[in-house]
């Protein structure tokens, strides 16, 4: 007998415990709401996002430019590289490109000189001259270093910018003394 009546308490739990359940709205309230974030969890572990694959890196470019080179480095070239100059110095900020590429706040000083507008707080396209910067007062000038020291500590160094009739650096001598003195390191480790 004793058997007969667990079942019979068990079979009734369900029934009681639904009943408890509809007889009032908040209970419904709080079972559809239930409901909904277990659904909701369920769906999020099942739609996984692909990872987004690195963009492969670009080979390290060390060369001085004229203004006129350095438009070609807006990124709507092949290789989709950016350059940016500030107080005559180049910088690669390919792989800040979606403040300085297409549809970026700063894209137009993609492939540009930028040192005038950051020292005036202006994302107008630059001269498409070389400028030497000399209107500036010192505080705005002061802001362009800051904004150099800026670029130094986040993206690669590549080179001058030119100005009128000045001579690129030969950058290839750097690169063999680099490497004899990295192959003389070598050597003396052996």
């Amino acid at each position: 007998m004793a058997e007969g009546s667990v079942s019979s308490e068990s079979s009734g739990l369900f029934p009681s415990l639904f009943l408890e359940i509809i007889r009032s709205p908040l209970n419904i309230a709080l079972l559809g709401v239930i409901t909904l974030l277990v659904y909701k969890i369920v769906k999020s572990r099942q739609n996984i996002p692909e990872p987004i694959p690195p963009e492969p890196e670009l080979p390290k470019l060390r060369k001085d430019f004229t203004v006129e080179e350095l438009k070609k480095y807006d990124g709507k070239g092949p290789d989709g590289r950016i350059l940016v100059a500030v107080n005559g110095k180049v910088f690669d900020v390919t792989k800040g490109k979606r403040f300085y590429g297409q549809g970026g706040p700063y894209s137009a000083f993609g492939g540009r000189d930028a040192s005038r507008g950051l020292a005036t707080f202006s994302v107008v396209s630059a001269k498409d001259e070389y400028d030497d910067l000399s209107d500036l007062n010192t505080m705005e000038m002061d802001s362009v270093r800051e904004w150099e020291m800026q670029f130094k500590d986040k993206y690669d160094y590549v080179g001058r910018l030119l100005k009128p009739g000045e001579e690129p650096n030969n950058y290839s001598d750097e690169e063999e003394e680099g490497s004899q003195q990295e192959s003389a390191e070598k050597s003396k480790d052996e």
